[in-house]
């Protein structure tokens, strides 16, 4: 079976995907900042940090800054802060170390312990032995972390973009191919309702004299159950589904679950044509219809 899917439906998309990564960096004196933002597919907006601590106070402003642009998904922030050649990250407060060994050598040897382990690592562990004057973050600091943080955001956005468009091609398609499915459905109804009329027609001679059957109560019979049968309301419900579905792709605001409604319902429908079938050859457009249905629902999962 041949499917032209190239003439059903010209994208101007406007979704995006879920999936994406951005990356930006500033210099701040004699550090370099790279502030890296990965998002993947959630139902909800979650964040995962890596920051260095003394830039923690921040985070709740680059929280608030990502939820405002990013609206929806798996979030990580990787946050890393280098020194430029020759300078340090952190510097050893040399007094305090001085103290602390007189007090663990006088220690040791009071207690007469031996010492499993050298005495300047444990110092080196010990609160103030290192003084991170260097990190404090001032006002400017700050104005510049957010600007590059919005940078990164910029380049994920760009990215989800793309990753939108190529989403939004194959599933205009996926919906094309459907259509087409359906499109193929209506020739063989009339083979249907041959095929039925005699059926049932032979299972009636089976049991009673071609001569003895009420030829009216015989035709009224045969219409009530064809129109049990009748897949014309589904058809119409079904073609106006999928068309509805691509106009909702080109809305601006958030669709992913919008998408995931309709899609919903675009099954209902194939459902019903499928139990009212009565065909093999129907059947068979049916199953491709929920095979190509559920790639759809595979892609929406990371359509924001």
């Amino acid at each position: 079976m041949k499917i032209n899917v190239g003439l059903h439906h010209n994208m101007e998309c406007m979704i995006q995907s879920m999936t994406g990564y951005g990356k930006a960096t500033c210099e701040l004196g004699e550090k370099v900042a790279t502030i890296e933002i990965k998002s993947l597919n959630s139902k909800q907006l979650d964040f995962y940090f890596r920051m260095p601590p003394a830039y923690r106070d921040k985070e709740m402003d680059m929280r608030t800054e990502l939820g405002n642009r990013l609206k929806r998904g798996k979030i990580e922030v990787t946050f890393n802060i280098e020194y430029k050649e020759g300078k340090q990250a952190t510097q050893i407060n040399s007094a305090v170390v001085k103290d602390y060994y007189r007090q663990l050598t006088e220690i040791i040897g009071e207690i007469g312990i031996s010492n499993s382990e050298p005495v300047l690592q444990t110092i080196l562990r010990l609160p103030e032995s290192l003084n991170n004057d260097k990190e404090l973050v001032d006002p400017e600091e700050a104005k510049k972390l957010m600007q590059t943080l919005a940078q990164a955001i910029d380049e994920l956005e760009k990215f989800r973009n793309t990753e939108g468009l190529a989403l939004a091609n194959d599933v205009a398609s996926r919906i094309g191919i459907i259509e087409t499915y359906l499109e193929q459905v209506g020739p063989l109804e009339k083979e249907r309702t041959q095929a039925i009329r005699n059926k049932l027609e032979s299972s009636l001679l089976e049991f009673i004299p071609q001569e003895s059957i009420d030829k009216n109560r015989y035709e009224q019979e045969l219409i009530y159950f064809l129109e049990k049968l009748d897949i014309s309301e589904e058809k119409t419900r079904l073609k106006h589904h999928c068309k509805y579905f691509v106009e909702v792709m080109k809305e601006t605001d958030q669709v992913g679950r919008k998408l995931g409604f309709v899609a919903q319902e675009i099954g209902r429908e194939i459902n019903t044509i499928g139990s009212k079938a009565n065909h093999s050859g129907i059947q068979k457009l049916v199953v491709l219809m929920k095979d190509e249905l559920e790639k759809i629902k595979e892609q929406l999962m990371n359509v924001l």
